[in-house]
This record gives C-alpha cells, structure tokens and sequence, in this order.
C-alpha cells in the first residue's frame, strides 16, 4: 500500500526536495512521485523498523539506476539493508549505532594509530562526524557518480567493509585533520573536501586485505546465515571476492563483550580461530583444521605473551615472545628494554597480537603499543586460555 496516508509522510514530503537535487531525474516531479512510492513500500513492509532522516538518501542509488522499474529499486534498496545496516532502522538503535562507531574507532587505531591518538586528544570522536556516513553508507556525503563507483565494490565486500572506506577517507584528509584542531575538523566535515573516489576505493581494499576477520565483529551484525555446504571444510576463495557467509561459531569464534567494555578498548580483538589461521598452526585432536600449504616461512604477525615468565615456561604459542605485562613498561610509557623488546620494534608495522589472561592487561598493554605508534595491533579475545584446549601450546625443552 503506497497511497494511504501514514505517520511518516511529512518526514518524507521534507527529506525528498533535499536528496541529490541535482540530478534532473530525481529532481522531476515524476522523481518525487517514485521516491515517495519506493520509500512508502519499505516502511510499510518493514513494521518493526522505522524511517529515519538518510533513508532517501540511501533509496537514491537504486532509484536512479531503476527509475523505469520501482519494484526492483524497492528489492534492491530492501536486500541492501539487512546486509549492510542491520537493524540501524530501529526505532532506538542508539545501542546499534554505538557499537559501530566504537568498532570504527579501534580500526582506526588499529590502521593508523597517529591519526586515532590526534583525534582522541582532540575529543573529535566518530559520533561527530561519521553517523551519516555509515547511516546512509556514503550516499549522504558523496554525489551519484562517486557512490556508484564506491558501491560497485561495496556490494563485493561483507558487512564489515564500510569501516575501511571510513578509515580510507580520514586517510585522505590525514595531514589536515593532524595539522588541525578540534573546531577546524568539525568545520573540514561540515563542508567535506573533494575526495578521490578512485584512491578511496583502492586504499580501502588494502585496508580490507589487512584486518583480521573477527576484528569487526560486531554484536548487532546480521545474524549468519546457514551455510549450505556441509562438508565442514571453509572455501579457501580470498574473502573480499565472495559473499563470505559467517563461518558456523565454535569455542574458538569472538564472544560478546558488554558496549562499555568494547568502548574501554583502544585496540581489536581477534577471535582465537583468525591468530590460528594467521599463524598457519596446525591444529591436532578435537579442532581439527585442514592442513595449510605454507606460502613462506615468513610469519605474518608476532604474538606477544605479557604473562610473567613462570607462566609462559609452562605453555605458550608457538613462536610468540614473552613481555610481562608488570615490566613492560616505564614510568614514561617506553618500552623497557629487554631480551625481545628489538623482536617487537623490528615487527612495527605487520600484525601483532596480545595475549595474556587478564584481559584489562591485554588492553593496556596494546593501548600502550598505540600511544607509541605502533600500527596493527590486536588482542586475543579471551586470552591464553581459549588456546589451551587446542593442543597448540608448545614448553621449551630444559636447557
């Protein structure tokens, strides 16, 4: 029913005189006549979500692509929704919308903690400025043509995609945000810069290439789908070029964490599964993994074990090196110098994980890391002891 006369129309008699007016086929009466049907129809068959001011803004694309066939603009606009914005429509989705900024945050600072340590200190937080980007996935902030280049590979990425095109536009601006105080960066966002969509879309593949999978996750994401092959084994195709489904969750997957918790955390969590994966171990007994061919012997991440040494004598992974949280660091904030603090400075730049037992340590420990600079650093989502039971913790042998 697109004609009966709902709540809502005075919002959408408002919002559409404003959306992308510059396109003559969206600023014809016939424009408004199908804007107004296709965002009608996505109300009313969405009962348990409600119209918020950016959904014109996000019908806009499929509108114009099928301006001559309303229902698939409504099709697409409504299967684009739940991938990419999962319950942002709610009528409070104030816990939603929390969570994906705080997990925006840490992948900046897991991508480029100079920039997150100026922004932080500033007070310039993503709940100033990065709402309508993520609530209207860019439509909002960019024009027609640049939208559809960005959505073009968009659509190829999963749900957690739109953080890296967030993390590549604050790159683009980078040395004006860190040249800049905190009222020059809400007047820079308030007007936003011409961005290069081209660059954008490049850098935030790369960014997409390096972050850990779980490093995403997110509570209030789309719910997995089940996956119809059964035989147990996940597709080695690279993950930006499919429609990754959720891998089935097992003892070794991210558990939730309360918002507050999230929020006191600078740095990601990883999820045991994604260190065993990027550690290439070979997993024995009840965990079985299949068996990986070993592209170089080069590792890819260095796992740093801040329990004290009595503890990492007993067990520890694989090639991780051994930092106690309790001397780490001075009464500065450097680095106290010890047998692996060169192995951690020689690792700046490439993956590197925190692994403890109390997850507070793990936590300040990386915060630490970020202050200093250093880039990509996450934390083992429930410490050492979601890698006990794998068998994949090694003792030295005396000597």
């Amino acid at each position: 029913d697109k004609d009966t006369p709902i709540p809502t129309d005075r919002q959408i008699e408002v919002d559409i005189p404003r959306c992308h007016q510059y396109d003559e086929l969206l600023s014809s009466p016939e424009g408004h006549a199908k804007f107004r049907r296709v965002l009608k129809a996505w109300v009313v068959s969405h009962p348990d979500l409600v119209y918020w001011q950016g959904l014109d803004s996000l019908c806009a694309p499929f509108l114009y692509l099928n301006f001559n066939n309303e229902a698939l603009a409504y099709a697409c606009m409504s299967a684009f929704i739940p991938k990419y914005l999962y319950n942002f429509f709610l009528k409070d989705n104030s816990h939603v919308i929390q969570e994906y900024l705080t997990v925006f945050s840490q992948m900046i600072a897991f991508h480029d903690p100079e920039l997150s340590n100026h922004l932080n200190e500033i007070g310039f937080i993503p709940d100033l400025y990065a709402i309508p980007w993520f609530l209207t996935m860019f439509t909002h902030v960019f024009p027609l043509h640049k939208i559809f280049h960005l959505w073009d590979t968009l659509l190829l990425g999963n749900s957690s995609f739109p953080f890296c095109i967030g993390v590549a536009i604050l790159q683009q601006l980078r040395d004006r945000l860190l040249a800049n105080g905190f009222n020059e960066c809400i007047l820079l966002f308030s007007d936003l810069p011409e961005i290069d969509i081209e660059r954008c879309v490049r850098e935030s593949i790369n960014l997409f290439c390096w972050t850990p999978k779980s490093a995403t996750y997110r509570q209030h994401a789309q719910p997995p789908k089940p996956v119809p092959d059964s035989s147990g084994v996940r597709s080695s195709t690279p993950f930006f070029s499919t429609e990754c489904p959720d891998p089935p969750k097992t003892d070794l997957s991210r558990e939730s964490i309360p918002l507050n918790d999230l929020k006191s955390e600078v740095s990601p969590r990883i999820s045991a599964e994604d260190l065993i994966d990027l550690c290439e171990l070979t997993v024995t007994g009840h965990f079985k993994t299949p068996p990986k061919k070993t592209k170089s012997s080069k590792p890819k991440l260095l796992v740093v074990d801040i329990r004290n040494s009595e503890d990492f004598i007993r067990g520890h992974i694989s090639g991780s090196i051994n930092i106690p949280f309790s001397a780490a660091f001075t009464a500065e904030g450097e680095l106290t110098q010890g047998p692996f603090t060169a192995v951690l400075q020689s690792f700046k730049g490439k993956v590197i994980v925190i692994v403890g037992h109390v997850a507070k340590h793990t936590a300040e420990f990386a915060a630490h890391l970020v202050k200093m600079k250093y880039p990509r650093i996450c934390i083992l989502d429930g410490g050492i002891n979601k890698i006990k039971p794998t068998g994949l913790l090694t003792v030295p042998s005396p000597q």
